[in-house]
């Protein structure tokens, strides 16, 4: 009996302890209810799971690395769309950066200056390309964007022949659109990169501007209205009158097409030539075209033919007062073929250096002879090295980096 009194208290004992336990866990889950129920941290109102958790912003040292050549490619094409559009709208917007648009913004002449957006003198050096019908191939983006940032390249110049095979005044309506079309292609790479450029009315063979009067004024027009606002379009209303056409022609031709480009581009840069091939600056000089702004006159000469005499013609001039652009030349002899003659040609750089004149060299292109950019066995269009260069082409590029 009383083995059976022990088992009876150890027993009761457990039954108190094990009712107590119970209350505490009751007591707790009262409590955790009063103090808000379920952890919002992780449950939300209703049923299903809890939302996935905000992703966290990466670890800057954990993000992929972009290679600087990378970063300016892409902040300069953002930049290209911007200008592109700001150009279209007229807002005579510049790309932002490092290019000569950018730099110098739209072009004035003042006195026998040309000047950027400020008045300061600017001196544009530049390439100008063969006749597009003969060689559209160099009209290209990826080449442009070598010319500009590996040679220094400030402006290229758009040779439109207007009476040759495939002139623009002599071929079908095909070949007038398609020499359109490329001028239109050259101005958007140039405009893109945040380079200057010139429309050349590239007569030759018509000696006379007043020849094709009335499609230049057509053609004219057309680009003034598409091109008004740019900052970047220089207009070359007549390339080398020759074979004795008179500054008096010139004139009386300049006289009816500045009118039309001023009509929807009125202050853009306008390029007149001069007498026998571009040549007689002195008689512009005597004369000048008045009644209009930011014009200028165009000298051409090729070294080993044009020497002193032609300087001096050009120095004097200047003198006057007249404003010059050289908007083709080269170091070979008066055809564009024959020797290269560095020394010639080093005088003339020296010249328009000093004086700040502007000037393109002639051409863009690999046609076997002197003046061609390229030799003729190079067949690239963009991505040149120097082994791809003419003699002229690599004096060139020499002078560009001096």
């Amino acid at each position: 009996m009383q083995s059976n009194k022990k088992y009876i208290v150890w027993i009761g004992i457990l039954a108190v302890l094990l009712a107590l336990s119970v209350g505490v866990i009751a007591g707790m889950t009262v409590q955790q209810k009063m103090n808000g129920g379920e952890n919002r941290d992780t449950l939300v109102e209703g049923d299903g799971p809890a939302p996935p958790a905000p992703a966290e912003a990466p670890d800057p040292a954990e993000r992929e690395e972009i290679a600087p050549e990378d970063q300016a490619y892409n902040q300069e094409n953002t930049q290209n769309d911007t200008n592109v559009n700001d150009q279209q709208n007229n807002t005579n917007s510049t790309p932002s950066g490092d290019t000569p648009v950018a730099r110098y913004g739209a072009l004035q002449v003042k006195g026998n200056r040309l000047t950027d957006q400020y008045g300061n003198q600017v001196q544009l050096k530049g390439i100008s390309t063969h006749g597009l019908s003969w060689f559209p191939q160099y009209v290209n983006e990826a080449f442009f964007r070598q010319m500009r940032d590996e040679w220094q390249v400030d402006v290229v110049r758009l040779a439109m022949y207007t009476a040759e095979y495939n002139g623009y005044c002599t071929g079908d309506e095909g070949n007038k659109q398609t020499l359109k079309n490329l001028v239109s292609e050259g101005v958007n790479h140039a405009t893109n990169l945040g380079m200057y450029v010139i429309i050349d009315w590239h007569i030759l063979s018509d000696s006379n501007p007043l020849q094709y009067k009335e499609e230049a004024k057509q053609f004219f027009g057309e680009m003034a209205e598409r091109y008004q606002g740019y900052d970047n379009v220089i207009y070359e209303i007549c390339n080398e009158p020759n074979s004795g056409t008179s500054w008096q022609d010139i004139k009386s031709y300049a006289n009816e097409v500045i009118p039309v480009i001023r009509a929807k581009d009125p202050d853009a840069i306008i390029l007149i030539g001069t007498p026998n091939w571009s040549q007689f600056v002195n008689e512009a000089a005597a004369d000048p075209v008045t009644g209009y702004d930011n014009l200028m006159y165009t000298l051409h000469f090729y070294a080993d033919t044009h020497r002193d005499d032609l300087r001096n013609t050009l120095q004097n001039a200047y003198n006057q007062g007249l404003p010059i652009f050289v908007s083709e030349f080269g170091i070979t002899d008066a055809s564009g073929n024959g020797a290269v003659n560095r020394d010639e040609g080093n005088k003339w750089i020296d010249l328009m250096d000093q004086n700040g004149i502007s000037y393109c060299i002639w051409s863009l292109s690999n046609k076997d002879e002197s003046s061609a950019f390229f030799k003729s066995s190079c067949n690239k269009t963009s991505g040149f090295t120097n082994e791809d260069l003419s003699d002229q082409g690599a004096w060139y590029l020499d002078v560009l980096k001096r």
